[in-house]
């Protein structure tokens, strides 16, 4: 089974919800509203289902292999990455002037779900060079942007990010390696890098890797940490002294290459000297700050492949139910054996699949939309309050979406009974590749320390309680329909939002620095409250794509559709929203056994 983008969903969710008409009244995105997306959609489509998805099993198959130095990609990713760069895909959200479309984050965001849905592995090396691009973007000279931004977007260099060290993995206090200043201006930088995502591939002429480092004399700890360029191949065509040690052997995305990369080992000495010649972004010192930027891009981004896994998951387990002939019906429906999609259990996996899919991709995109207004309204107010919003929903899109492709890939396999189990059928990839989406970029832990600290505390609550009173009026809207599914809905997703607020309560009176604080209390709960938090948001999302879908209904608009949309929507209120209030127990009343038993009785 091939992968079909679920072009008509995502559509009404950026046109119902995300608001894709508004995008386009924002200055420098007036071409980009409902009918462009559309197009670019069912192009991408086509690209990511007929290009990328029959090479995504292939490269389970046949890993990313090295020898000698040289990283050599999963047979076909070479040819599929020059059609994927001949079609502009890699400067889809990035300016103009660089010779991007400059479209909207909502339309990137979409595409950026397909790719991922079709091949992973593939997608992460896109996914690293946008972080790059926006990196340099915000933080890179002109000279910088002009000599390397270019390239990047038209395919013939890629981007990678360079963080990781033995020692230093969420830690980057850590980070040791370092740059020497040398007279022209440039740094001589000397190191390892671990688990670098693209750090060495075949698919493109040269790498920009970002790397951060510490110049001699820096202050100790994450203050004095800076960011470089430092480029695969040198200007002028000289290879610089970073080289490719190893790549690692990996549970999941196997076809992606994770290199070990040595700085400065005199493999090649650019002029005669040793040291990778390194080239200074920014001012000293800021590396952290302007590392954030791809940072963020990245988390948002492997959210989306959480959303993107899940779907494809889905779509898996749906073609194997109905094909899959086991035991009759418990309704006596049939007097023989059917396709086990006619079974209560199944429909429960494959309805509980759906709806967190749907939900969590409704949260991305609408998160995706006010990004795009954050950056674009001509009103610094509206500014301001999308780039509040856009800022506390990251770590809701990054934490849940792929904590919940685990489950849904899971639940995949298990639709598939003894079967999912046995590599042949293809399921157990799915799970096997979604577990790093929980890991990478930031685990869901420091996911939900951010969202404790600079997304709940640091503001006292007020983006959270914000956002609680937008649901609040959704509620009232649910409230005003006579149909049981909206009045379900409305009791559902008003008890989620007393529960974020107790929460919220709890957390920004527990992380204050008076003697009433409780910090280990409140960091108890932290990935519970970051499950809590996006459960409540992505359940408005569905409760809000409900109320259009009953409009459309009776308007007599894709009946068919409409329906789909409404019974996903009750089962996400019944059967997942239902869950915020047990998390809010257990955060606000179960922190204490979290700590209380002895280290040594582990």
């Amino acid at each position: 089974m091939t992968y079909r983008a679920p072009v008509k969903d995502m559509l009404f969710v950026m046109k119902e919800l995300a608001g894709i008409d508004a995008v386009a009244t924002l200055p420098g995105h007036e071409e980009a509203g409902y009918d462009t997306a559309a197009a670019v959609l069912e192009e991408c489509a086509r690209f990511t289902g007929d290009v990328l998805a029959p090479l995504n099993w292939e490269g389970d198959k046949a890993p990313s292999s090295f020898h000698d130095g040289k990283v050599t990609t999963t047979p076909g990713f070479k040819e599929a990455f020059r059609q994927f760069a001949e079609g502009g895909w890699q400067g889809l959200q990035h300016p103009a002037e660089f010779g991007g479309q400059g479209l909207p984050k909502l339309i990137h965001s979409a595409c950026g779900e397909m790719l991922n849905s079709a091949n992973m592995s593939f997608a992460l090396c896109p996914l690293l060079t946008d972080g790059a691009i926006e990196a340099l973007l915000t933080a890179g000279s002109d000279e910088q942007k002009a000599a390397y931004i270019p390239k990047m977007i038209d395919g013939t260099w890629t981007g990678s990010m360079n963080l990781t060290e033995p020692q230093a993995g969420s830690d980057l206090s850590l980070v040791r390696t370092r740059a020497e200043p040398q007279p022209d201006g440039s740094h001589r930088l000397f190191g390892t890098k671990i688990f670098i995502t693209y750090g060495e591939h075949d698919l493109a002429e040269n790498i920009v890797h970002l790397v951060l480092a510490r110049v001699a004399g820096a202050p100790e700890g994450v203050k004095g940490i800076s960011l470089f360029i430092c480029p695969k191949v040198l200007p002028g065509g000289q290879r610089n002294d970073v080289h490719c040690v190893s790549i690692e052997h990996k549970l999941g995305i196997k076809a992606s290459p994770t290199a070990v990369l040595q700085y400065g080992d005199g493999i090649t000495k650019p002029g005669g000297l040793a040291g990778a010649v390194g080239y200074l972004v920014g001012q000293e010192n800021r590396g952290l700050e302007y590392m954030f930027i791809m940072m963020n891009a990245a988390r948002f981004g492997v959210g989306v492949q959480g959303i993107a896994t899940a779907e494809r998951a889905y779509q898996k387990a749906v073609a194997f139910a109905r094909d899959r002939v086991q035991s009759r019906p418990v309704d006596g429906s049939l007097n023989k054996a059917a396709p086990i999609i006619h079974h209560p259990d199944v429909r429960r996996m494959l309805m509980t699949m759906r709806a967190y899919t749907e939900a969590c991709r409704a949260m991305a995109y609408v998160a995706a939309a006010a990004y795009d207004a954050a950056h674009a309204h001509t009103d610094a107010e509206v500014r301001r309050h999308n780039q509040a919003f856009y800022e506390f929903m990251v770590p809701l899109v990054k934490g849940l979406s792929t904590e919940m492709s685990l489950e849904v890939a899971s639940l995949g396999v298990q639709v598939h009974g003894g079967m999912g189990f046995i590599e042949e059928t293809g399921a157990a990839q799915y799970l096997r590749d979604a577990k790093i989406l929980t890991i990478y970029e930031g685990t869901t832990a420091i996911q939900a320390n951010d969202l404790v600290g600079r997304k709940t505390a640091r503001d006292g609550g007020a983006t959270a309680r914000a956002i609680a009173t937008q649901i609040e009026a959704t509620v009232g809207e649910l409230n005003e329909r006579p149909g049981a599914d909206a009045k379900a809905m409305a009791r559902r997703l008003e008890a989620g939002r007393r529960a974020l607020l107790d929460v919220v309560a709890f957390v920004v009176a527990g992380s204050g620095k008076d003697s009433k604080a409780h910090p280990n209390a409140v960091f108890a709960g932290s990935v519970p409250y970051l499950m809590l938090a996006g459960t409540v948001v992505a359940g408005w999302q569905m409760a809000r794509a409900l109320l259009v879908a009953e409009d459309r209904l009776a308007a007599g608009e894709d009946a068919d559709f409409m329906k789909a949309k409404i019974t996903t929507a009750r089962f996400y209120a019944d059967h997942i929203l239902v869950k915020a209030p047990a998390l809010r127990d257990s955060i606000v009343e179960g922190a204490e056994p979290v700590t209380a038993l002895a280290l040594e009785a582990f």
